[in-house]
């Protein structure tokens, strides 16, 4: 099976930076009450800034930092992904709108997915298999979300937890090794959000039943994965989870008996992102240098739909 090539990464965050004091102020909560339950301690939010501006705005950075490792031609980008629950039109898709930012070739495949926080693992596999069957050479995939745009801010359940951003990845094929396992279940009511032009179109959660399904689907997730090709965590370097909530990420870590140093956590700084959550958290790893040539990484999510998935490439 051809694997994939990470080639650069970029994230993008809106300007503005609310923290837990600032949110106490309009809606009944604490930084305490947000911390102790979640790890959030600040997230970004959109003003004068669209999904569009932050999907663009990632892959530039990623187009940027791969020009600077080698020669890469905007022609040969046969492929732009976006995955987002969140799009500013519901047509021309947000990676149409990338695509004519980035002055691309219209010689191209562009399109969005929808699934939620899952939508950046989905996209890895659909990007691999579009490029096995192109001429060209790199894929795009971005992960974007303005998220604040369907919160309900008079809600302390939800609007607590979320934030805006964009991550993107330039990705080409190679022979390294790779796993994919993605799945969905449309009968999970937990977490959803209705469709344009609906009366009530905000973001609407069952925490405990959320908390409950998403532990249950990375074990499966992260087990599946491992056991396609007879690995164990010992032989992951790093895991990647879906910023969602610390407290799952923990519990996952401990259940496997694993060392939190091992799974990556910046939920703090941004909280849930959603679809641009495990891009943002890769384009830090590797600007500090912390993801080495040659590492495996496992990357798992889940996500509203109830779609869950799971990745393990070599960087």
């Amino acid at each position: 099976m051809k694997g994939i090539n990470i080639v650069s990464t970029g994230r993008c965050l809106p300007e503005k930076v609310i923290d837990n004091d600032t949110l106490s102020t309009f809606v009944d909560t604490s930084d305490e009450w947000i911390y102790t339950r979640t790890g959030i301690k600040m997230r970004h939010k959109c003003e004068e800034e669209s999904n569009t501006f932050l999907a663009c705005g990632a892959a530039k950075e990623a187009l940027k930092k791969a020009k600077e490792k080698e020669n890469i031609d905007e022609n040969d980008i046969g492929v732009v992904i976006v995955a987002t629950t969140t799009g500013d039109n519901a047509f021309p898709s947000t990676a149409c709108m990338v695509a004519k930012e980035l002055g691309l070739s219209n010689e191209i495949i562009a399109f969005d997915i929808s699934a939620a926080c899952s939508g950046f693992v989905y996209g890895l596999e659909i990007v691999r298999g579009l490029l096995i069957n192109s001429h060209k050479k790199y894929g795009l995939l971005i992960g974007s979300e303005q998220i604040s745009k369907i919160l309900n801010y008079e809600d302390r359940t939800t609007c607590v937890l979320f934030g805006d951003g964009a991550g993107a990845a330039l990705i080409k094929l190679d022979d390294s090794l790779y796993v994919h396992k993605a799945y969905a279940d449309g009968n999970f009511e937990g977490l959803n959000c209705t469709g344009v032009g609906k009366k009530d179109n905000y973001l609407h959660m069952d925490g405990k039943a959320v908390f409950k399904a998403a532990v249950t689907a990375f074990d499966q997730a992260i087990k599946d994965a491992l056991d396609e090709k007879n690995l164990t965590l010992d032989d992951i370097d790093h895991v990647v989870c879906h910023q969602a909530n610390v407290r799952i990420i923990n519990h996952v870590a401990n259940k496997h008996k694993e060392s939190k140093d091992k799974f990556y956590v910046n939920i703090d700084r941004y909280a849930n992102t959603s679809a641009a959550s495990i891009p943002i958290a890769l384009d830090e790893l590797y600007e500090n240098n912390k993801i080495k040539k040659g590492q495996k990484v496992l990357l798992v999510a889940f996500g509203a739909g109830f779609t869950w998935s799971s990745a393990i490439y070599t960087a």
